[in-house]
């Protein structure tokens, strides 16, 4: 199990619960956090920051750990729902305005008795007026920031995603082109990329696991283009008449009757 650091104080419970689950989810995968960001699509920082409680993650990042980690994806979705509320309630809560002061009793030549508890009630409206005025103005001016804060995170993450893509092509720019070594062993078929059965790869996702699942899918006649190890449009389209002809349920995305289908179908 990883160590990790302990959460803020100040999160609230919700918050903290989905955070433990992904916590949980990434201990299973036993990736690292550059593994992580190349098969989920959001940067190394970018989990730092979720799994250490300073940011909430986007809904498809926790569709992406739900994936990597073999969980339910609606079940986990539904807690950060109810994060993502309890997040947005926490940011909008404001220091309490300090009571208003009342001024030192007026002396009886300038405040009769008898007018006091006039002045004093007029005073607790106009403080009143004046909370609710600067409490609109605060959750404006939240909002605001909160938009430009998702606007940065955005960038942020697809700037990561850039980096980890530069592991995928040569020094010369030249993208890489595997080679397909096919035999069978015990019932089961290899290309001798990667011997996974049950990784599960998607859009975006790059690497030799890719790579060995395009072989197999040109081998049960389901082309998937260049064998490249780079999950795009082509081999998804392969994957999903792959699965259309196997009856499995076509997703798209290489889960584990995938993989035991490519393994040990017949070819096309």
């Amino acid at each position: 199990m990883s160590h990790w650091r302990e959460l803020p104080a100040e999160l609230h419970p919700d918050v903290r619960h989905l955070i433990v689950r992904l916590r949980r989810l990434k201990d299973r995968s036993e990736l690292s956090k550059r593994r992580l960001a190349a098969k989920t699509g959001y940067s190394a920082k970018s989990w730092q920051r979720y799994l250490n409680g300073r940011s909430l993650p986007p809904r498809e990042a926790v569709e992406s750990m739900a994936r990597v980690g073999g969980d339910n994806p609606h079940r986990l979705l539904v807690l950060h729902e109810i994060a993502a509320q309890r997040w947005s309630e926490g940011r909008a809560v404001t220091t309490p305005a300090a009571p208003a002061t009342e001024d030192g009793p007026a002396s009886p030549e300038h405040a009769p008795t008898e007018h006091q508890p006039q002045g004093r009630h007029l005073r607790v409206a106009v403080t009143a007026a004046a909370v609710v005025t600067a409490l609109s103005v605060t959750a404006a001016l939240l909002l605001a920031v909160r938009l430009t804060e998702a606007r940065a995170q955005l960038a942020d993450e697809r700037a990561g995603v850039a980096a980890t893509a530069v592991a995928t092509v040569s020094e010369s720019m030249v993208p890489v082109i595997y080679t397909c070594e096919l035999e069978q062993r015990d019932g089961r078929w290899y290309a001798g990329l990667s011997r996974t059965t049950d990784i599960l790869l998607s859009n975006t996702q790059m690497g030799l696991e890719v790579a060995e699942a395009q072989c197999l899918l040109q081998r049960a006649g389901s082309e998937p283009g260049d064998i490249d190890g780079v999950f795009g449009p082509k081999t998804r389209r392969a994957v999903e008449r792959m699965q259309k002809r196997g009856g499995l349920i076509v997703n798209g995305v290489i889960d584990p009757p995938t993989w035991q289908a490519l393994r040990e179908g017949a070819p096309q």
